[in-house]
């Protein structure tokens, strides 16, 4: 990570004091968007690196772009707490309005990944998508 402790600014990795509370503050954006802390010094073209008060603090590398729609799902069932299968019906076309707004449907064979994760057929899935409009 960055120099010495005094480099750091406190509560952020590498200042010897905050590495936990950073971390754990990042984890649910990194999980939601499958996303992982990696050290800055390690960083490519395509990771993000996160300053705190002018100071590199970290980086995050992105999962491929292939990946974010199960990641989303998985952190969808997180949250509702059961497999997204057992949602009903309301809360399906919930779902998909949701996927939709954060522009999930652009991606190639995304209502099939969707109709899977949902287990209901890409029929309904393109219903539920003419619903909200």
């Amino acid at each position: 990570m960055a120099g010495s402790a005094e480099d750091v600014p406190e509560g952020v990795p590498g200042d010897g004091r905050g590495d936990a509370r950073f971390t754990a503050a990042l984890a649910p954006l990194l999980d939601a968007i499958g996303g992982r802390l990696i050290d800055p010094a390690d960083a490519g073209d395509d990771d993000v690196v996160l300053t705190w008060d002018g100071a590199v603090a970290a980086a995050v590398r992105l999962p491929h772009l292939s990946e974010s729609l199960d990641h989303i799902l998985a952190d969808l069932a997180r949250r509702h707490g059961v497999p997204l299968s057992e949602l009903d019906r309301s809360a399906k076309q919930q779902l998909v309005r949701t996927l939709e707004a954060r522009g999930a449907f652009a991606m190639r064979h995304s209502v099939e990944t969707v109709a899977e994760a949902l287990g209901v057929s890409r029929f309904t899935v393109y219903n539920y998508l003419n619903r909200s409009t």
